[in-house]
């Protein structure tokens, strides 16, 4: 059982950066996969971007992509989203998500493919 909490969130302006980080319990964090979700107030939970197991593999929501780097250290068992260029959408609880997986690159945008997950921390952007 992987447990993962994430910590990070603030309330930042726009065009503001913020770091959010996911440490894991589980010591092969290497072994999963990982993902950042979030989700809005009155909206349902969406994807902002998967690291592979390996580090190789990366992706991203079109609407994060160029501002938002997902990154892994394994030796800390923590996982990253360096989030640059905050806009007021970006405002939502951000989740980090994990699976096992065989597959070094391996990444994958449903939320229905993870297994664990965290309980989440909160980016407030204002205008």
């Amino acid at each position: 059982q992987v447990q993962l909490v994430e910590s990070g969130g603030g309330l930042v302006q726009a065009g503001d950066s913020l770091r959010l980080s996911c440490a894991a319990s589980e010591r092969s964090l290497f072994m999963y996969t990982k993902a950042w979700f979030r989700q809005a107030p009155g909206k349902e939970r969406e994807f902002v971007a998967a690291i592979s197991r390996n580090g190789g593999s990366t992706d991203y929501a079109d609407s994060v992509n160029g501002r938002f780097t997902i990154s892994g250290d394994n030796a800390k068992n923590t996982v990253y989203l360096q989030m640059n260029s905050l806009k007021p959408e970006a405002t939502a609880r951000y989740y980090c998500a994990a699976t096992s997986t065989r597959s070094a690159y391996y990444t994958s945008r449903p939320s229905e493919s993870y297994d664990y997950w965290g309980q989440g921390t909160q980016v407030t952007v204002s205008s």
